[in-house]
């Protein structure tokens, strides 16, 4: 097994389209269509709901399809590469964060809605018992490895492309899926539309941090444009027609109560015929498998970029470990509370907090470096700071001006724009964090960069 040294030529196999599968099966799952769903529980119109999905999940697909070519010339895992703009010490950071977020709180969020997907699939089956078993299946199929991951989801892929075609027809058919009501409101919903946009990004996106992960592995000569293309389609198709099932399915189910559902997958299933839904609740199953063992997997690909010093196999069991016992703790929780449309909304804006601001450093270190060998710097890292120093203040300041949570909202936000009721209470603020975040960290690290004696560029 390869630890986070280049791929040898003599392993690289594979082509550019296999991207496509790899980044469309995990994405064929209950959590994405719960993502559009949110469009509905925010306020939008249908239309509003798409475009927003449309905006966030195309800007996620851009810059998911670069970095996806950054991976047969260098060979390394994603967060490896990052050394070059964050340095040997630096990178711990973003590393961090990635291991955190991939490997125990999407294992979390994708293991929620697996297991109401079985427990509603076996009938009488306890739901810690459906819980467990899906536990089990993702960390057992990450552990194994990278060729047992592409081999699944690969063959996965075709079985859900499937299910969720035929999802996709009857949805679109429902009486009203598409259609809006006039509720009187004079003004652009810029509140709902910047909620549900931040969390389609942060969905979509969310996957970039592990890009190259799953390229490394091709041989070095593979065209980059086919393969930007691939892994860019793959992610974004895959993401927004799913997430349009979900708003226009929750458009006709949500009757003015979304926030008060309290299982959304047997919600959403309802409306297909019993055998049907048999199905679609089993695709649903497999789905959170898929997005999951590419979680764990990837989760452990930034834990050892921390520069841990295990064996391999060590590193992946410990980061196996982690995701198993922590997600599935925090998975149980969630499965108690019941709340889970307020649990993914509020996480997927902070994924987004996070993540927009690294890929501006990373990026923008890449067309500063002026072609320069990423493989051989990355292996060789400076104690650099300007990556990390771009990063953190970005981050902190965009979530601390501009987030707009349920516990917090930040002071810049509201001064921007937002309506306050009779009680004083300060609603409908949009939420531009990872636009902020983004603009700025890039815009940071020009900066820095030309400050730091030790930034590459």
């Amino acid at each position: 097994m390869n630890d986070i040294e280049p791929i040898p030529a003599g392993e690289r196999h594979g082509k550019a389209w296999h991207l496509f599968t790899v980044w469309s099966s995990p994405n064929l799952e209950f959590a994405t269509v719960f993502v559009g769903a949110l469009a509905i529980g925010f306020g939008l119109n249908i239309w509003q709901g798409i475009l927003a999905i449309v905006v966030g999940n195309g800007l996620a697909g851009i810059t998911h399809g670069i970095l996806s070519t950054w991976g047969p010339k260098a060979g390394l895992p994603q967060m490896v590469l990052g050394r070059n703009a964050f340095g040997k010490w630096g990178n711990l950071i973003p590393s961090g964060l990635s291991t955190l977020v991939a490997g125990i709180g999407w294992f979390a969020v994708n293991t929620i809605s697996g297991t109401y997907a079985l427990e509603a699939l076996i009938p009488g089956l306890n739901i810690f018992a459906a819980l467990a078993i899906i536990i089990i299946a993702q960390v057992g199929v990450a552990f194994v490895g990278h060729n047992l991951i592409q081999k699944w989801e690969r063959y996965a892929s075709y079985f859900l492309i499937v299910v969720w075609l035929i999802v996709v027809v009857v949805v679109f058919a429902l009486p009203g899926a598409f259609g809006s009501a006039d509720t009187g409101a004079t003004e652009f919903p810029w509140a709902g539309f910047t909620l549900t946009a931040g969390a389609a990004y942060g969905y979509t996106a969310g996957w970039t941090a592990f890009a190259s992960d799953y390229t490394r592995y091709l041989p070095a000569a593979t065209s980059s444009k086919a393969l930007g293309w691939a892994a860019g389609l793959g992610n974004f198709l895959s993401t927004t027609i799913i997430m349009i099932v979900g708003a226009a399915a929750f458009n006709v189910l949500a009757n003015g109560n979304f926030w008060g559902i309290e299982n959304p997958t047997a919600t959403f299933t309802a409306i297909f015929t019993p055998f049907f839904a048999s199905i679609v609740l089993l695709a649903i199953v497999l789905g959170s498998v898929s997005a999951n063992i590419l979680n764990v997997y990837s989760g452990a690909m930034s834990f050892i970029a921390m520069g841990f010093k295990l064996g391999f196999k060590a590193r992946r069991a410990i980061m196996v470990a982690l995701a198993g016992v922590v997600g599935g703790l925090i998975s149980y929780i969630g499965v108690v509370d019941g709340d889970v449309a307020h649990q993914l909304d509020s996480f997927l804006l902070v994924v987004s907090y996070w993540v927009s601001p690294w890929i501006a450093v990373v990026l923008t270190e890449r067309i500063m470096s002026g072609g320069k060998d990423a493989g051989k710097r990355a292996l060789a890292p400076k104690n650099s700071w300007a990556g990390a120093a771009a990063f953190v203040i970005a981050t902190a300041f965009s979530i601390w001006g501009f987030a707009s949570q349920v516990l917090y909202t930040g002071p810049l936000g509201i001064a921007l724009h937002h309506i306050t009721l009779d009680d004083g209470a300060i609603v409908d603020v949009p939420d531009l964090t990872a636009v902020v975040g983004f603009v700025l960290g890039s815009a940071l690290f020009v900066v820095f960069s030309k400050l730091d004696k030790n930034s590459k560029n």
